[in-house]
């Protein structure tokens, strides 16, 4: 955000191509990214999960069903997390999974790893060959 910032911040306000944050009608969101992101970043506020449908470019269904799917796992963890540490660690764990493990319907049955055009010859458990290739790194 911050390099993308640097690169516009010479031009007009509103000519500035920045990153976008979108954000449904939730207004702790909009006072989140006043305080940290305003000054850097643009933020489209009031945007419905079905937005696409009724002529907004913006959409939120997938980062929507990102966090729901968090918080579905957050939930049945006993005692959550114990650290910022470990709660780092288990997101950055889930959207490996999420990146290289798990086949999407949406991509006809790859990975988004697949589908970005980055192959690894995981196997069939792609589990344990990702695993493998990172212990061989």
């Amino acid at each position: 955000m911050l390099e993308v910032y640097k690169k516009e911040k010479h031009r007009k306000v509103k000519n500035r191509k920045l990153v976008t944050f979108v954000f449904d009608g939730f207004a702790n969101y909009k006072n989140a990214w006043s305080k940290l992101f305003y000054r850097v970043t643009k933020g489209v506020f009031g945007i419905s999960i079905k937005a696409k449908k009724g002529g907004s470019k913006h959409n939120n269904n997938h980062i929507e069903r990102h966090n729901g799917k968090i918080k579905d796992r957050i939930k049945v963890m006993r005692g959550g997390f114990r650290s910022f540490e470990g709660a780092e660690t288990f997101l950055n764990l889930r959207d490996i999974i999420y990146n290289f493990v798990h086949s999407h319907q949406g991509l006809d049955g790859k990975t988004p790893a697949e589908a970005a055009g980055i192959k690894l010859k995981l196997g069939r458990n792609r589990l344990l060959g990702l695993i493998r290739y990172m212990a061989r790194i």
